[in-house]
């Protein structure tokens, strides 16, 4: 392969990386700019999607100005040559894939600001870093190569970001709930159309004025014409805003909140795609530039220094609009953009419920210290002062929703998540600082619910635990990011042709290997939160019915996995433990989540007579307990084919089938008195149960006749004992959820 072909295919894998980049950045960064609506509700799922999707296409376009960041903002263009460059944007570009897209699968926010930003100087170290050993100039240093000032001031404005958006959000969500309260209707006439009047100007100025600075469309005159009518703009602006919103309201009865959610997902879309844009196109673009002055020169790309990246050059404007276009589909159809945005409304969501992070240590802690600080402010604060926080934090005077259609939060905090976040992301951009989205609105929304008392004590320390995993993820993306550049550096510099293809198909085979777990992961959350059996339970308008009707399909599959467990032992078909092994998991998800569900299926069931809750609360307590003693039958049975340890032997698979025809026989008249609801026919129940019961005993005896006479080992004896136990608890929960549910049925009509 020709020098030119080589790397004009650099060019081509460039280009390829930067669609997939674009795919797994936005999936990521989604969440900056739904979170606000979405969590809110402020308006229809389509109607947020279509305002983003067009903020996003108007950000792409105005993005041009940021392109500079990944020519020039890290390294010195200047000392590398065209061969060292390329490898360099490759290196950066197949890292940037296998990073973003590991943390879209686990769901996690991570900034694609700092992953470029590292990757870049972790390519460029690793490259510096050899010409400096093959140099006979002592005065050469690796600090030469590195644009230290600029990328110390990027890394410090990100790390800035995160306090500066957490201190605002903070202030400006305790002053907006101390004027409007969680009842904030009742204010909405006078401080709605106001606030809402400066908020959009306040977008407006950041984002018109500030933000748009350097793109495509402001050129110097148009410019110079906004600086000097800045003053006008904002004052049109305020009381243009302001009236409009006034009118809506009384005309139409139109939320003043609504339009400033609505506007300010617009604003922040955009300032997404316009600060982030050159973190998936950016280093693609200037491979390209690199590459056509390699062309035009004819030099050999050993000795071409980079010079030309120096240069200011505009952008194209169809890449823009092509790689607008690529992120508006992924923001439609990425199911791991939904994954990511579901963890950041998640740990900013107003009540309790469902955490999807665990306690630890330093969160029990932090918050217990927190608790404690609470306390002795509150000690020392006068009475009138604490009266009148409490009636503005008063959450008894929010807006009552139907149940199951609770918002995360109020648009009160969505409005203020929006405004901070646009302002600051805009800002920035101004500047020409790469300025980390994710970062700053994962921050301010964090912010936001802890200053509107959101983290409960029935929530601070598994939120605590959610921020300090994704800031500690945040970390992890610099020192991987620039670990595994670095990596991928030196090995294309050591063998280029090879290491392209091979580094290329380790890409391929991350994101394919990733998005199997993900489908997974995604799987177990769906069963947690919304699948399965808790779905049908509490999202039936007759619970009642969905209850009865979801035990009966539950009795029916426990049998047949109970069976279908015995036949494959005694086959030690390892394939078929194996699914049985993941359908049970399946079950515990699904129990799990029932119980942990009892308070909403417990108020959905107010209707009725109060024994029936009671009995709802039996019948889950056995569905939990029934689903462990198949998960110890199962699980051993499955381990034990799976480590290779002897099969069965014949007079044990004998003794099991009769065992299995026993319990079989004893589920399909649960599964008839259930379907008939003919619960006078339980006396026979009692019968089949203490023959069951006999039977388990004569077992025993034979297996420790068996273990006498020395044809069984160890571990044989202790899985066949562990599969008696087991059946026995089956069988005695299974007759305690009928006597349940016989109990659930006829408290119905008490």
């Amino acid at each position: 392969m020709g020098a030119e072909t080589f790397y004009l295919a650099i060019v081509v894998i460039l280009f390829m990386l930067a669609v997939a980049d674009l795919v797994v950045g936005v999936s990521n960064d989604a969440v900056n700019f739904l979170i606000s609506a979405l969590g809110s509700k402020a308006a229809p799922y389509w109607l947020v999607m279509i305002t983003a999707s067009v903020g996003v296409m108007v950000g792409a376009i105005f993005s041009s100005g940021m392109m500079e960041v990944a020519r020039k903002s890290i390294f010195n263009p200047d000392m590398f040559v065209f061969s060292e460059v390329m490898l360099i944007f490759l290196a950066v570009m197949l890292t940037d894939i296998i990073l973003l897209d590991l943390f879209n699968t686990f769901g996690l926010p991570t900034s694609t600001t700092v992953s470029v930003v590292f990757e870049l100087l972790g390519a460029s170290v690793a490259i510096a870093a050899i010409k400096v050993s093959l140099s006979d100039d002592l005065a050469l240093h690796l600090g030469d190569f590195i644009n230290t000032e600029k990328a110390l001031a990027i890394v410090g404005g990100i790390l800035l970001s995160v306090v500066v958006a957490f201190v605002i959000g903070a202030l400006v969500q305790y002053v907006a709930r101390l004027l409007f309260s969680f009842g904030y209707e009742r204010y909405n006439r006078w401080f709605g159309p106001i606030w809402g009047g400066l908020s959009i100007s306040a977008i407006t100025f950041f984002i018109l004025l500030e933000g748009l600075e350097g793109s495509s469309i402001m050129t110097p005159e148009r410019s110079l014409w906004v600086a000097e009518h800045t003053g006008t703009i904002m004052t049109y602006s305020l009381a243009g805003w302001t009236l409009l919103l006034f009118i809506l309201h009384e005309a139409i009865k139109l939320n003043p909140l609504k339009v400033v959610v609505v506007m300010g997902t617009f604003a922040l879309a955009l300032a997404f795609a316009g600060n982030d844009l050159v973190n998936f196109i950016g280093v693609p673009l200037a491979g390209l530039r690199s590459y056509q002055e390699y062309v035009a020169t004819g030099a050999d790309p050993s000795q071409l220094t980079m010079t030309v990246l120096l240069e200011k050059v505009h952008t194209p404007t169809i890449y823009l609009l092509v790689a607008g276009l690529i992120m508006v589909l992924t923001l439609w159809f990425s199911k791991k953009a939904r994954s990511v945005t579901e963890t950041s409304i998640n740990l900013s969501r107003q009540d309790s419920g469902y955490e999807r992070f665990g306690a630890t240590g330093f969160s029990r802690v932090l918050v217990r210290n927190a608790i404690r600080l609470g306390q002795g402010i509150a000690m020392v604060t006068p009475g009138p002062v604490k009266r009148f926080w409490n009636s503005r934090f008063d959450r008894a005077t929010a807006i009552p929703y139907p149940k199951g259609q609770e918002p995360a939060f109020d648009l009160v905090r969505a409005s203020v998540n929006l405004l901070v976040s646009s302002v600051l992301i805009a800002s920035a951009t101004s500047l020409k600082l790469p300025l980390s989205t994710t970062y700053v609105t994962f921050m301010v929304a964090m912010a936001t619910s802890l200053s509107d008392g959101a983290w409960g004590r029935e929530s601070a320390v598994y939120r605590v635990t959610g921020v300090v995993s994704v800031i500690g993820g945040w970390f992890v993306t610099a020192l991987v990011a620039f670990t595994i550049t670095f990596v991928f550096a030196l090995l294309l510099h050591w063998q280029g042709h090879l290491m392209v293809a091979l580094l290329s198909g380790l890409t391929f085979f991350s994101v394919v290997k990733s998005r199997l777990l993900h489908r997974k992961r995604q799987h177990k959350e769906e069963l947690s939160r919304e699948g399965g059996l808790a779905e049908r339970i509490n999202g039936s308008s007759d619970v009642f019915e969905a209850c009865v009707s979801n035990i009966q399909d539950f009795v029916d599959k426990a049998s047949g996995i109970y069976r279908a467990n015995v036949e494959m032992l005694a086959k030690a078909d390892r394939v078929e433990l194996k699914r049985l092994y993941e359908q049970v998991a399946d079950y515990d998800i699904q129990t799990k989540s029932l119980k942990n569900r009892i308070p909403e299926t417990v108020a959905r069931l107010a209707d009725y007579a109060p024994t029936v809750s009671q009995h709802y609360v039996q019948m889950v307590d056995y569905l939990r307990e029934i689903t462990h003693s198949l998960e110890y039958i199962v699980q051993p049975s499955f381990e034990h084919i799976n480590n290779n340890h002897r099969p069965l032997i014949a007079e044990q698979v004998e003794d099991l089938e009769r065992l299995s025809q026993n319990v079989c026989s004893f589920f399909e008249e649960i599964r008839e008195i259930l379907l008939s609801q003919s619960f006078h026919r339980m006396s026979l129940l009692f019968d089949n149960r203490d023959q069951i019961l006999l039977l388990l005993k004569e077992l025993r005896e034979s297996q420790v006749h068996r273990i006498k006479e020395d044809l069984v080992n160890t571990r044989n004896s202790v899985l066949y004992f562990n599969l008696l136990s087991e059946s026995k608890n089956f069988v005695v929960y299974s007759l305690n959820l009928l006597k349940a549910e016989r109990d659930f049925v006829m408290s119905k009509n008490v």
